[in-house]
Parts: C-alpha cells; sequence; structure tokens
C-alpha cells in the first residue's frame, strides 16, 4: 500500500518480504501493533458501552428503540475518538518499522529516536486521519453487528435467543462480526492508505498524500485489507463476548419494543 511499485499484490508482498527479510519479517512492528490495538481495544468497548448507557437515559427506553441505529452510531463514535487517542503513538511507530527499513527494529528502538528526532508531535501527527479513518470504521462496526445480530435472530436462527446454547449465542456474534468486519474495511481503507503513508513520509500532510495517491490509489491493499479486518472483528466480538460469558457479565438480548410503544401504534389488544 504505501510501495504499490514494489509490493504489487498481497501474494507478492508476502512473496518479497519472506525474500528479504525472511519469515521474521512478516511479524515486524508486532510489539507496536499488540500494545496499541489492545489498548484501543480496551477503551472502544468500554467507552462504547459507557456512551450507549448515557445516550440512552438521555433519550428514553421509546425513543432508544426508535433511534437505536443513531444510538449506536453516536455511542461508537464517541468512544472511538477516545481510543484513537491511546492508539495513535503505537500505530506510528508500527509504519515507521514496517515501512522504513533500517529505521528500527523494535519499538524500544524506534519510539526513542522519533521522540529526539520531532519531539511529541511524531506520535501524534496522524491522529487527525486516524480519527477519519477509525470513527467511520468504529461506526459501522458497532451499528453493522448490532442491527446484524438483530437480523439473525430475528430471520435466520430458528428460536429465541433466549432460548440458544452459550455456543450457539457465540456463533451468531462471530458471523455478526465477520459481516460487520467486510463493511469496515471498505468503508475505511482510503484513510488507511493515507495514514500510511502519512506516517512514513516525513512533513507530508493528509491532503498531499490524497493527492499524491489519487482516487485508484486509495483502494490498493483493499482485499487483504477485508481479509484481515474481517478476521479481526470477528473474534474481537467473539472474544468480548465470550469474556462477558464467562464473568456472568450482563448481555442485553436484541432490543424488543417497548410495550409502552407497542400501545401508542397500536400494536397490542
Amino acid at each position: 500500500m504505501v510501495n504499490p511499485d514494489k509490493y504489487k499484490s498481497i501474494g507478492n508482498g508476502f512473496a518479497v518480504t519472506v525474500r528479504e527479510d525472511g519469515f521474521r519479517g512478516l511479524a515486524k512492528g508486532w510489539a507496536p501493533t499488540f500494545i496499541g490495538y489492545s489498548m484501543q481495544g480496551l477503551c472502544k468497548f468500554g467507552f462504547y458501552e459507557v456512551f450507549k448507557v448515557f445516550y440512552s437515559d438521555l433519550l428514553g427506553e421509546e425513543n432508544t428503540y426508535l433511534w437505536r441505529t443513531s444510538l449506536y452510531l453516536a455511542a461508537s463514535a464517541s468512544a472511538e475518538f477516545f481510543a484513537d487517542i491511546a492508539l495513535a503513538p503505537m500505530e506510528a511507530a508500527k509504519v515507521r518499522i514496517q515501512t522504513q527499513p533500517g529505521y528500527a527494529n523494535t519499538l524500544r528502538q524506534c519510539a526513542p529516536k522519533m521522540y529526539a528526532e520531532e519531539g511529541l508531535w511524531a506520535f501524534y501527527k496522524g491522529v487527525v486521519p486516524l480519527w477519519m479513518r477509525q470513527i467511520p470504521y468504529t461506526m459501522m462496526k458497532f451499528a453493522c453487528f448490532e442491527r446484524t445480530v438483530e437480523t439473525l435472530y430475528k430471520y435466520v436462527v430458528p428460536k429465541p435467543r433466549s432460548e440458544c446454547s452459550k455456543p450457539e449465542q457465540l456463533v451468531v456474534t462471530f458471523v455478526a462480526g465477520y459481516i460487520a468486519g467486510v463493511f469496515c474495511a471498505i468503508v475505511s481503507h482510503p484513510a488507511d492508505s493515507v495514514v500510511s503513508v502519512l506516517n512514513k513520509e516525513k512533513g507530508s500532510t493528509a491532503a498531499q498524500v490524497l493527492k499524491k495517491l489519487g482516487p485508484k490509489g486509495v483502494w490498493k491493499g483493499l482485499v487483504a485489507r477485508i481479509i484481515m479486518i474481517g478476521t479481526l472483528t470477528a473474534l474481537q466480538w467473539f472474544i468480548y463476548d465470550s469474556v462477558k460469558v464467562y464473568f456472568r457479565l450482563p448481555r442485553p438480548p436484541p432490543p424488543e419494543m417497548p410495550e409502552s410503544l407497542k400501545k401508542k401504534l397500536g400494536l397490542t389488544e
């Protein structure tokens, strides 16, 4: 994505990386990736639950149901805003390690070098394009997941969630997570391309990178991203729901229309 002349496809990218750096090259940048996305995931899922309850209390029971998709979008966008502040430093270090040969091989080498050269700004110069990439991604991720779960239980699963076993519920979670991940990858890919090049090239701005990549360039690597993000999103939701099951934390069922709203709409006898 950051060097399309060298890496012409996903298969070619693997081959070139293994040929030049061995199989260890495929794991370059694992430490900032692991730390950064762990911090981001903790903030994202934690703040999502907080903001979902907060906005629901503001709306009230009936409006929460009627405007539930908007609620998911607002809560996830708010959560991601703070999650990206936690992610940005590690994302910047990861891109430097992966895209600038010889710059640094580990996080311990990379972080002090970045700070010495550019100060604290080196770790946060990509936060705005990161918001541009991650906020739409997360809004799609949570809203699509919530509505997909609702749809699966309504039209695909032959029985209510309350009658499903825990393993059956987790299968629904994984499938809904993968579907959400595919849409996430498509929505966020152009901004991801900009962030990657921006962190690679010193002194560039998001507008300059976008102009350089062009309409076609921002979509390079989409198939690889769909595979990665689809699997990652499915696993994230699966792990998150599994933790809730293990610790017996509240797992609200898919939303149902409140009785008061049914009466207003004449849906009850």
